[in-house]
């Protein structure tokens, strides 16, 4: 039997040599052969929209929350530590969930603040080669495979992040809300970065160079908003929304 011109599978359209030589069921019922068909990237496409469905189940009902980031090597001997516990504490106590990425440092703290007040602690967590599992503290957890599923919970269930001390990871979180904001992909979406002397000195450099170099304007500095107390930083998050 001679091999067809053109072969269609599904959406996609394959002529000439890219004509296959077995259908899509023959190869699924075909239990000989390799097992490396687990790792393709359609196969992934599944493992990702699963961990989309299964992240959109488990918080969909969590009510109102605020997502908290901040470095994983602040551990409790570090000020920062009882800053984000103090973080969880005023959140849950203005009626909060608290999101984290569920890992150590400020993120365990922000997670013991909310349980010490007996709300709601939530930990995201990401697989990684130093991955720890998620805290002691976290009471709803999901594991996640995927940075940018796991960034999509952080957002669609939070009304705000508060930003502690942190490095690239932080980083990484912070600029991605302040683009998603500024761009209007999200909307009345309060950022509050924890602690002057940290976070001073970067926004005095995005205001000295990309302000003045018209990069940004001085509306989308004001996205980010800076403070010391807790109380302050949760005053603004709920104002934000309202």
């Amino acid at each position: 039997m001679s091999q067809p011109k053109e072969y269609r599978k599904g959406p996609v359209t394959l002529r000439g040599r890219k004509v296959p030589t077995s259908t899509t069921d023959q190869r699924l019922l075909d239990n000989a052969g390799p097992g490396d068909w687990v790792h393709t990237d359609p196969w992934r496409v599944m493992r990702i929209q699963s961990e989309f469905v299964e992240g959109f189940g488990t918080l969909s009902e969590l009510g109102p929350a605020v997502s908290v980031f901040g470095s994983a090597r602040l551990g409790p001997d570090h000020p920062v530590y009882e800053l984000s516990t103090a973080v969880g504490t005023a959140l849950v106590e203005a009626g909060y969930a608290v999101i984290t990425g569920g890992g150590p440092g400020t993120m365990e703290g922000a997670n013991l603040g909310a349980v010490k007040a007996g709300g709601t602690s939530v930990g995201l967590g990401i697989e990684l080669p130093f991955e720890t599992g998620l805290n002691p503290h976290v009471n709803l957890g999901i594991n996640f495979r995927y940075f940018f599923a796991r960034k999509t919970m952080f957002v669609k269930y939070a009304q705000g992040f508060i930003v502690l001390p942190g490095g690239f990871g932080t980083l990484d979180e912070l600029f991605e809300a302040v683009t998603l904001v500024q761009t209007g992909k999200v909307t009345h979406f309060p950022i509050v970065l924890m602690g002057t002397t940290f976070w001073g000195p970067m926004l005095d450099w995005l205001r000295a160079t990309l302000v003045a170099e018209g990069t940004i304007s001085e509306v989308d500095l004001g996205l980010l908003q800076l403070t010391d107390d807790p109380d302050e930083a949760v005053r603004i998050i709920r104002e934000a929304r309202r």
